[in-house]
């Protein structure tokens, strides 16, 4: 069956991939940016019919409401809803300040909560849905200098583990999506954004910026592969609920995992002494 989608963030990197993808699958989709010239631009060339572009900028809860709407409108319903649209802010916890901390939040975090409200009343009514929320590696585990960016990633780790146990009765399917570093434009200067405030002690152990610099155009991930693996999951009957994209990003998360295992079982003890005497 010829599936409708909903992609936030569509103009460029997952997001666009994504969106070609799905219609190189035969499917409708509705891709929705914060601008329209750059959505034109991105899906020159395809069919019309298979197509919506509406402007959304997700920290913009009315602008979703009516993105949602047109969608409808266009289409008639929305089978896969892909919460995409997100940024970077990177450097140290103490050199971001708070309106940088803010707007962080109101993208990565309220924006898909933004979406959501819009969009789950349809797919509730349908009784049938998968919403795909794209997180990040940093949604499992911590990096150094992106201690922000990590939280609003895990955030979305939450929202997403607990929003699939909500949805089922419905039948609305949850995925969050866990990408390591991808060939994209997440790092390029017209992307991730940095701290302004610089402190010494941090500044002696080098820069952030220079850090994540390093990684831009030598990421291992294709985000065309990712975009096709995620067409792969919206057709799964029994869809995960977490997918880690990219070799790096399961080598971290085993990592990580594998130390959480060691460090729970080390303190069982202590854990199990704080119950009430029996």
């Amino acid at each position: 069956m010829r599936k409708t989608w909903f992609i936030t963030g569509a103009g460029r990197g997952i997001g666009a991939h994504i969106a070609h993808a799905a219609i190189a699958a035969g499917d409708h989709v509705v891709a929705a940016g914060r601008s329209l010239a750059q959505l034109t631009s991105t899906f020159d060339g395809v069919d019309p019919a298979q197509l919506a572009l509406v402007e959304l900028d997700v920290a913009r809860e009315a602008q979703a409401v009516a993105a949602v709407q047109a969608a409808v409108a266009r289409f008639g319903r929305i089978d896969v809803l892909v919460n995409n649209a997100a940024y970077g802010l990177l450097g140290n916890f103490e050199e971001l300040s708070p309106h940088d901390i803010e707007q962080q939040f109101s993208v990565n975090v309220y924006g898909v909560m933004h979406v959501l409200r819009a969009a789950l009343p349809v797919l509730r009514g349908q009784r049938a849905g998968h919403v795909i929320n794209i997180s990040s590696i940093a949604g499992v585990t911590g990096f150094d200098g992106a201690s922000v960016y990590c939280a609003t990633k895990y955030a979305i780790e939450g929202l997403s583990a607990s929003l699939a146990l909500e949805l089922d009765k419905f039948g609305i399917k949850v995925t969050s999506v866990e990408p390591g570093f991808f060939r994209t434009d997440f790092l390029d200067q017209s992307s991730v954004r940095y701290g302004a405030k610089v402190i010494d002690d941090y500044a002696a152990h080098g820069s952030v910026a220079h850090a994540y610099g390093a990684y831009h155009g030598k990421q291992l991930g294709d985000p065309a592969r990712l975009a096709a693996a995620v067409v792969r999951i919206a057709a799964m009957a029994h869809p995960p609920k977490q997918f880690l994209a990219g070799s790096d990003a399961l080598a971290m998360a085993n990592t990580t995992i594998d130390a959480r295992m060691g460090e729970l079982a080390g303190m069982a003890e202590l854990s199990r002494s704080t119950d009430h005497a029996a």
